[in-house]
């Protein structure tokens, strides 16, 4: 269940017209919009990013990210056993989904700011890609993060992020390939290190 919180006046209206936010993560700021075209569109241009280089999606819970993506039962594992948001699931999207988003195998974090979940139960999945212009040092503080992104200080939500490190980046692998030789593989490495994992994964079976 949602921790019930106070959201800043206007910020749900502004993500439903397809606006970007700045939402608290347990690390840094994050970039939010809908996972729609016309919102991403946006959300690209005002980072300066490439469309190559795809944007995850911060849920409230994985039973939300399941209209998206298919959610293997280890997922629910792997999550209640590392800290909470300290992982984000490479997973198979149900149907092609924009390239943006990872078209085929979509990017999912789990949130674990009581803030950002309150938001996104209202919204749906938004995405949680840094609040900085690609290239530069993210800010810890949502507010200054959207004034250096030209962003309104009604777009952001008051007050700092943790920071540290990212949260890690793991693929489910599902392709059978006999050469995988666990479930999960390490594509970014972050909060959690990939030999946390690897013992995790031995340990379970």
């Amino acid at each position: 269940m949602v921790d019930t919180v106070e959201l800043p006046s206007g910020i749900v209206e502004r993500v439903l017209q397809g606006l970007p936010v700045v939402y608290p993560t347990s690390t840094l700021p994050a970039l939010g919009c809908l996972p729609q075209s016309d919102a991403l569109d946006s959300l690209f241009e005002l980072k300066k990013r490439s469309t190559n280089k795809i944007v995850s999606l911060g849920v409230c819970d994985l039973n939300q990210a399941s209209a998206l993506v298919e959610i293997p039962e280890i997922a629910n594992e792997i999550l209640d056993f590392f800290p909470a948001g300290s992982l984000t699931l490479i997973l198979p999207a149900h149907e092609t989904l924009d390239a943006r988003l990872g078209g085929d195998a979509v990017a999912i974090r789990v949130l674990a700011d009581a803030r950002a979940r309150e938001l996104v139960s209202k919204t749906g999945p938004l995405t949680a890609t840094s609040a900085n212009p690609s290239g530069d040092e993210p800010v810890s503080d949502c507010e200054t993060a959207a004034d250096i992104l030209n962003l309104p200080i009604q777009a952001a939500f008051p007050g700092k992020c943790v920071g540290g490190s990212p949260s890690t980046l793991i693929r489910w692998n599902i392709s059978g390939d006999p050469s995988h030789d666990s479930d999960w593989s390490v594509v970014r490495e972050g909060k959690v290190r990939t030999e946390e994992i690897h013992t995790w994964l031995t340990q379970r079976t």
